[in-house]
Parts: structure tokens; sequence; C-alpha cells
């Protein structure tokens, strides 16, 4: 399947680099953040891997781990992966849950006791993807109903009737909130394409065991979100922010979830087998690709947001933004045969190499200034710093090439 030598050979050095760096991830991940004294993982973590041993500890960071051993595990079952999502799924089964009301709590103090207890519909699709996986690599039946249990309760809870899509965020008690927003630099508004993208990835790896009607019925309506209003269809980026009545809020272009949802969105329809909607996703993946390499600077690595109103460009390129281009540009090589994907997929794990692999502390930086120095500012591990995009693109690649390896 692969045409050129040289493409194999490029992959055969692009599958093990990345393997390697997957076990530098994981063991980062398995030697620094668990909690021995409180429990589950710390909070906070900063750059120079000082422990916050005091901070909050968040239903996404938490999901994000569990994902993220649990596929580990799936992919090569070491006992050490298991141990780690084990010890995910009891902390966030323990402490996460609200069993009074319902879904996850978004934080929890570092003794566990619940913080911010708002109902923000982001963490509950990340707690069904990561429980979802847990399923896979575990067998325990409580994970997989407890997953099922928060896509009904997200139905209920979150689900517009009338006009499609999901609202973004709710009181502990399922109740109207005034701020919705999901970190303080979004806008206050009650459909987002971010939380829309994360609840559909979250059905998608639930639909891997529990091919249920419902659930197929809920991603079939996604993924129309998506052709409806999210994808514009002359610039060829993503709308991320919209009123209760789909009226778009904002023209800010967001380049690494413009490449994040080419593949997701491809997934999502290949999963349901829903053959006609991966024909036209495959479509678009090419046209916002090519709309995402206006964001890639010279050295290969993809800025974080640009503003067209004022023509300002977010001079930063954040690590999950790299690891999202990583993954987009090779499955639009996959699509399109086009070797200039593959180029870009390759030239931006360059740039991850020179400018965001932290070599001395390990992990990866939060991302680099304008400048191209590391946001040293920032954390390593904390409320959003989490090991699943990166983690994710090396396991998605090594996947992917695999397949194209088969005989």
């Amino acid at each position: 399947m692969i045409k050129e030598l040289k493409s194999h050979e490029q992959l055969d050095v692009y599958k093990q680099e990345l393997s390697e760096e997957l076990k530098d991830i994981l063991r980062f991940w398995t030697d620094m953040t668990p909690d021995k004294v409180n429990g589950g993982f710390y909070g906070k973590i900063d750059n120079f891997n000082q422990v916050y041993a005091d901070a909050p500890k968040g239903s996404v960071l938490n999901a994000r781990i569990l994902w993220t051993f649990s596929a580990a595990y799936n992919q090569n079952p070491k006992a050490g992966y298991l141990d780690m999502a084990n010890r995910a799924f009891n902390y966030i089964n323990e402490h996460m849950i609200d069993r009074q009301f319902g879904g996850v709590y978004w934080s929890v103090d570092f003794q566990g006791n619940p913080l911010d207890t708002k109902k923000q519909v982001y963490a509950i699709a990340f707690t069904i993807y990561a429980l979802s996986e847990y399923y896979l690599a575990s067998g325990i039946e409580s994970a997989k109903t407890k997953s099922i249990d928060l896509f009904h309760l997200l139905v209920e809870k979150a689900y517009d009737p009338l006009k499609t899509g999901y609202f973004e965020a709710f009181s502990r008690e399922w109740n109207a909130m005034d701020d919705l927003r999901l970190s303080h630099k979004d806008a206050n508004e009650k459909k987002t394409m971010n939380t829309h993208l994360h609840v559909l990835e979250g059905y998608t790896n639930l639909y891997r065991i529990w091919p249920d009607k419902v659930l197929k019925s809920q991603i079939v309506i996604l993924l129309n979100n998506f052709f409806d209003y999210f994808i514009d269809k002359e610039t060829n980026h993503l709308v991320l922010f919209f009123d209760e009545n789909w009226n778009r809020k904002s023209d800010l272009v967001s380049y690494g979830h413009d490449i994040e949802a080419t593949w997701l969105l491809l997934e999502a329809a290949e999963i349901i087998g829903y053959e006609a909607m991966a024909a036209r996703i495959k479509k678009a993946t090419i046209q916002m690709a090519e709309a995402t390499i206006n964001g890639l600077g010279a050295d290969g690595g993809l800025w974080y947001e640009y503003e067209p109103a004022g023509d300002h460009l977010i001079k930063e390129k954040h690590w999950w933004v790299q690891a999202e281009a990583m993954v987009g540009f090779f499955n639009a090589w996959q699509i399109g045969s086009d070797d200039k994907y593959l180029e870009l997929s390759l030239s931006n794990w360059q740039f991850i190499k020179s400018k965001i692999l932290d070599k001395v502390n390990g992990e990866w930086f939060w991302g680099v200034n304008h400048q191209g120095y590391a946001m040293r500012s920032e954390d390593k591990v904390g409320i959003w710093k989490c090991p699943y995009h990166n983690s994710r693109a090396c396991m998605e690649i090594i996947k992917r090439i695999d397949y194209l390896s088969e005989p």
C-alpha cells in the first residue's frame, strides 16, 4: 500500500521515533504524577517538575489519564499501563462522579472533596470517552455501564431537542447557569464547536463497545451539525461559538481544532458505517487541511489562533496543536495520496523534537512563543495539560503506519 520506497523508509523511522517518544511520555506520567498520599494524581506540576500537592484535581485531567493508559495498554498490554488506568478509574469512580445528581464534577480538591461542582458537558464527554477505552482494556462491566449512563444523562439533560446540538454547561443540579465558559478565554455562548467535537469523540468510542441505535442516531446528528453549522463553507475553518439558535458568535480561527476535527469526524463516520458521510468528510478533510496550512510557520510548527477581524495572529505554538497537526496531515495524506501532507506531518514532528520536547525535565513544553522560546511559566501537568494529545498522536500514527505496512 505504500507506493514509494522513500515513503516506506520515512514511515519506518517515524514509527520508531514515535514509539520511543510514547514510552517517554508514559514514563513521565507514571513516575511523576501519582499522588501517593491523597490518591489519584497530582492536580498541578510546573514546568520544572515542582509538585503542587494541594492543587485542585480536574475531571478532564483524570479522564484523559484514564484514556491514555487504557489506550496504551490496548496497543501494548504492559501491566504497568493497566495499573495506571486502574488507579485513574478508581479515583474517578470514588471522587469525580456525582452520585446524587449525575454527571461528573469539574474539579475536586486535593483530598478528593467536591470543589467546582458544575456540569460541563465537555468533561462528561471525556469521561465517556475514557470509560469506554478502559472497558476495552479491563473488561470491567461497571466501566461500560457508567459510560452508557453518562450518555443517557447527556441526551436527557444537555441535548437540544428543538434545534439539535448540546448546551454547554449546567449547575450541579442541572439548572441553567450564567457563566457557561469552558475556560476564561472562551466566549460565553450556549453551543460551542469544541464541546460538540468531543461529545462526538466520546460517543464514537462508546459505539465501539455498545453499538446502540439511539447512540448511532446521536452520532449522525452531530456529524450533520458540523456540516450545517461548524464548518464554514467559504473559509473551510471551524466556527467556534453559537447561541442556542445556531447564530454564529465568533470568527476566531483555531488551527489546532481545524486539523483535529478532520480525522475525528472521519473516524466517527467510519465507526458507525456511514459511508456516504465518510466520503463527504474526506472531501472536506482536504479542504480543511489546505486552510490549516495557512497557519503553519516556516519551521513546520502550527500557530495557535488567528483573529480575522483585526488580522491578528496569536503567535504561540501550543503542544496540543502540534500533536493534532501530526495526525491530521497524516490522515490527509492517507485520503488524498498527496505526499505534501506526509511531509507536513513529518515536518511538524521535526519541529516538536526541536522545540516542544522538554529534554531536561521530560514530557512536552506547553508551547513556544513567537520567538521560539519555551513557555516555561505554564504547567507541565494541570487542569488542561494532560497526556492525551501527545500520547494519542503517537499511538494513532503508529497504528496507521502498521495498517499501511500490512501486505
